[in-house]
């Protein structure tokens, strides 16, 4: 193998081991959606506060928006990996500018199936518990 060929390895590895952290990170944030708004949802069920169903949105949201973030730049990184591969002879510069890539902003991203399914479901539970909660 040629050193532009090792080179291109060289990149596209390092590039792969970002977006593996992004997707690491993604599936933490999750987690931590999941665990939280069931804290919450534990504590307003103790202390019959309905408060801590409130506070569950704060959570719920800012989980969202973050994994919007990272589902965005992995994306990104996505694109920069095929522009790598496909670069042909040209010389690998090691470079993980992503800025000529067009993926959508996060907003248009946190719209997207997958995130609406999975956060989409916990904003859809917080609201049936406080439609349950606040019954008479």
């Amino acid at each position: 193998m040629g050193n532009d060929a090792e080179a291109r390895i060289a990149h596209l590895q390092m590039v792969q081991a970002v977006v593996t952290r992004m997707a690491a990170n993604s599936f933490m944030v999750k987690g931590w959606s999941v665990t939280l708004v069931a804290a919450l949802f534990a504590l307003a069920a103790v202390d019959a506060n309905r408060f801590f169903v409130y506070v569950a949105y704060l959570p719920a949201v800012m989980f969202w928006a973050l994994d919007a973030y990272f589902l965005r730049q992995e994306r990104l990184l996505r694109q920069l990996y095929d522009h790598v591969r496909e670069a042909g002879d040209r010389t690998i510069d090691f470079s993980m500018n992503t800025r000529p890539f067009n993926v959508g902003t996060t907003w248009s991203v946190a719209w997207s199936r997958t995130l609406c399914l999975f956060h989409g479901t916990i904003t859809a539970t917080i609201i049936v518990v406080m439609l349950v909660l606040l019954r008479p």
